[in-house]
């Protein structure tokens, strides 16, 4: 691997494009470090610290995940990716009951580019409400519950207003490296942003398990942590390369005096078909319970959400969010690949499978083997996102465990 590495920085243009990639991600870690303008760093470093001791931080987690820490920090760069990923699941969704975007999905790579141009306004608009509801917690001193010093230095209207346009703007500056690094870099930009933020977590909390414990326990525990993550990410590799391959025949046909088809090809069904996307819908779905808790404090099923949902180490949180990843699995699957597309495409163009008739006997065959693919990979995405309350169940603490599907 470090033979491959070292060719490719001989080689000048993939050089140019890794060095640009790094300079990129330099540059978003900075803005994710940076605070945004009217805001008492002092203060907000301590009731992180408080936070990161107690629960305060647990209905943010996620955002604060994908934000690499700048959420909690009030950072200029504070919402991360979240508000894109966000506004391209929705469009996601809206392409299969808006019949203009599916039009435009399938007009190819003008209607992509048309879809996209959309996301990025969704994107600004979902900025715009994040921004606002993180910032009014954080002047209203909510950000952090049990926390009483002042966040910011001035609460009123123009510079709060300065520093919702300065998140926002973050947000775009984000979006527009992320697109850079899909052009100008190495893979697709906004994974690439991704896997940033994600592991820039990594260092603190491989770290906070190691001093979870006294003397050569607490390196036991991190050497031991260290070997589950690498089965991990050997079972994660695994999996997401792993699919079902259906060979597809094309029949040879006329056209002209020229002869087409008689090609054989493949329709490659992954076994995660949905990615991390169900994982992400049900960590949305828990936090709505939490919400309503916080609006709600002294209601008994307040009182009980509290108990149960706050935090990952109950069987009842857990048991719902297994259920939540694997209903997800199916629903977005259900949206993303459709049987009856596919069959009508193939039969236009003269494909069959062999064996099997072409038209409605293919969509049954598609659908069969589909639902039957999607179950292991709905077990294996609620399986790695177990991973974080089984360590908290053998190591007894709250430190973010870094290979897991959700955070603490």
């Amino acid at each position: 691997m470090l033979s491959a590495f070292a060719n490719a920085l001989k080689t000048p243009d993939l050089r140019r494009k890794i060095l640009f990639t790094l300079f990129i991600l330099a540059v978003f870690r900075l803005g994710s470090v940076i605070p945004a303008p009217n805001v008492n760093l002092v203060n907000v470093d301590a009731c992180r610290a408080e936070a990161q001791a107690g629960e305060s931080a647990g209905l943010y987690s996620m955002i604060n995940l994908f934000s690499g820490g700048a959420l909690l920090q009030l950072a200029i760069f504070a919402l991360g990716i979240m508000p894109y990923i966000t506004a391209s699941i929705i469009l996601q969704l809206l392409t299969v009951v808006i019949p203009r975007l599916e039009t435009l999905k399938k007009e190819g790579a003008a209607g992509t580019a048309k879809i996209t141009q959309y996301t990025r306004y969704l994107t600004l608009v979902l900025a715009v409400l994040n921004a606002t509801a993180f910032v009014t917690l954080a002047v209203n001193g909510q950000l952090f519950q049990g926390c009483n010093r002042d966040l910011v230095y001035d609460k009123g209207i123009f510079p709060v207003i300065v520093m919702i346009l300065t998140m926002t703007a973050g947000t775009g500056v984000i979006m527009w490296m992320g697109e850079l690094v899909t052009d100008r870099g190495i893979g697709n930009g906004m994974s690439v942003m991704i896997f940033t933020q994600i592991a820039a977590q990594f260092p603190a909390a491989l770290w906070g398990i190691k001093e979870s414990r006294e003397g050569a326990a607490g390196w036991l525990a991190f050497s031991v942590v260290m070997a589950i993550g690498l089965l991990v990410m050997l079972g994660v590799i695994f999996i997401e390369q792993s699919q079902r391959r259906i060979p597809v025949q094309y029949a040879k046909r006329m056209v002209g005096r020229r002869l087409f088809g008689g090609s054989t090809t493949y329709i490659p069904l992954k076994v995660n078909q949905a990615g991390v996307i169900p994982v992400i819908f049900a960590s949305s779905m828990l936090y709505l319970p939490v919400l309503y808790a916080q609006f709600q404090p002294d209601s008994p099923v307040s009182s009980w959400i509290a108990a149960n949902f706050v935090r990952g180490d109950t069987w009842i949180y857990n048991l719902v969010f297994s259920g939540l990843i694997v209903f997800f699995t199916y629903f977005y699957v259900a949206i993303t690949f459709d049987p009856v597309e596919v069959a009508d495409d193939m039969k236009k163009y003269g494909g069959f499978i062999p064996g099997i008739r072409a038209g409605k006997p293919t969509e049954d065959y598609l659908a069969f083997v589909l639902s039957r693919i999607t179950a292991p990979g709905a077990l294996y995405l609620a399986t790695i996102s177990l991973i974080p309350a089984l360590a908290f169940i053998a190591f007894g603490t709250q430190q973010n465990f870094p290979f897991g599907g959700r955070p603490f």
